[in-house]
């Protein structure tokens, strides 16, 4: 008799194990989970700009393009595109496909509803993003008004990620010690603005 109780006893204890171990993880799983969908959820938290939000006068822009000497196989990358003027003006002027990389999601609504305007919307695209991480490989010419820092900061991916022969044009921002083909300035109330222009060297070595 007391045989087979021991045993019916050694047979019940790893029910009882696996009910232990099946509550446990019903416990921690919610916070685990809770916890990587919070990690999840800071991740995708965009930074903050690293410039304000300065419009590039229309004059400058349409010396930006003509700098950029567009053709329709073209397809240009304005980085910090703010409300979305250059890339829509491109697609305007020029028959252009643009694409504007903005950290604003505000700015990229409001381009998005410029775009639409202007009758350009199948030709423009805007992205919520961070100039750092967006892949620029498809751009022919990339359009910038960030600041020294930044554009020097940005220039060995664009360098990296560019093909030979691509444009960069920058409003009033230099390249560090990389040498601009053209400089050009433009009028504006009684000063004037500067738009710099660069070409992606074939063998990756720059003009200093």
């Amino acid at each position: 008799m007391t045989g087979p109780r021991t045993g019916a006893r050694r047979r019940r204890a790893p029910f009882k194990t696996l009910a232990l171990v099946l509550l446990v993880a019903a416990l921690v799983a919610p916070a685990v989970l809770s916890q990587k969908g919070s990690r999840r959820r800071v991740a995708r938290a965009p930074r903050r700009p690293d410039v304000a939000y300065i419009p590039t006068p229309p004059e400058t822009v349409e010396e930006m393009l003509r700098q950029a000497r567009l053709t329709p196989a073209d397809v240009l990358y304005d980085l910090g595109s703010g409300d979305g003027r250059i890339p829509v003006r491109a697609a305007e002027a020029y028959g252009v496909r643009a694409v504007g990389i903005e950290i604003d999601p505000a700015l990229v609504a409001q381009a998005q509803e410029n775009a639409r305007r202007a009758g350009v919307s199948h030709l423009v695209t805007f992205r919520a993003g961070d100039i750092y991480r967006e892949d620029l490989r498809g751009a022919t010419v990339v359009t910038l008004y960030l600041s020294d820092t930044i554009n020097l900061s940005l220039r060995p991916k664009l360098l990296r990620e560019l093909r030979p022969g691509a444009r960069i044009v920058s409003h009033d921002f230099r390249m560090g010690d990389w040498k601009p083909e053209r400089a050009v300035r433009v009028p504006w109330r009684n000063l004037y603005r500067t738009v710099y222009v660069w070409t992606v060297p074939r063998d990756g070595r720059i003009n200093k």
